[in-house]
């Protein structure tokens, strides 16, 4: 193998994303079928300190203690949506890594472009105005005068 191959390989290996589960072995709950909601949940649920990572994916104590948290509500029979809504009346929308369709996320993401569809209408009527105005006064008689003069020569 040539060295720019195998250079090639170590710098892959090296800066391979690798995935750092966050989940400890004691959390995870003995019913496989327990365990994959609960993880499936936890994919969905943001960290609050790192905040651009699942709690699954996270090793803050606050994940871990949401992690404890959504298996200890699965084990006691709730569904996901009861779960997922029990986090979210605690820490709020925020929590969710993809919100809920509402007003509020509706006008989060329909604004921008509400305002520039309301600034390209405006620009139009603001330029078909300006093309109906004249641009000068008229000329006075002696500009005309002058004028005429230096067009007839």
């Amino acid at each position: 193998m040539p060295l720019l191959s195998r250079l090639l390989v170590i710098l892959f290996l090296l800066f391979a994303p690798v995935q750092a589960f966050a989940v400890n072995p004691d959390e995870v709950l003995a019913d496989q079928v327990l365990e994959a909601r609960a993880r499936a949940l936890s994919a969905e649920l943001r960290c609050m300190v790192c905040q651009n990572q699942s709690i699954d994916d996270s090793n803050a104590e606050l994940a871990k203690d949401l992690r404890l948290l959504v298996r200890e509500r699965i084990s006691n029979g709730d569904s996901d949506e009861a779960v997922l809504n029990y986090i979210v009346s605690r820490y709020g929308e925020f929590v969710l890594l993809k919100p809920r369709l509402s007003v509020r996320t509706v006008l989060l993401w329909g604004a921008p472009v509400l305002l520039v569809l309301a600034g390209g209408v405006s620009l139009l009527v603001f330029a078909r105005k300006r093309t109906g105005l004249p641009t000068g006064s008229k000329l006075t008689p002696e500009e005309q005068a002058r004028l005429s003069e230096l067009l007839d020569k």
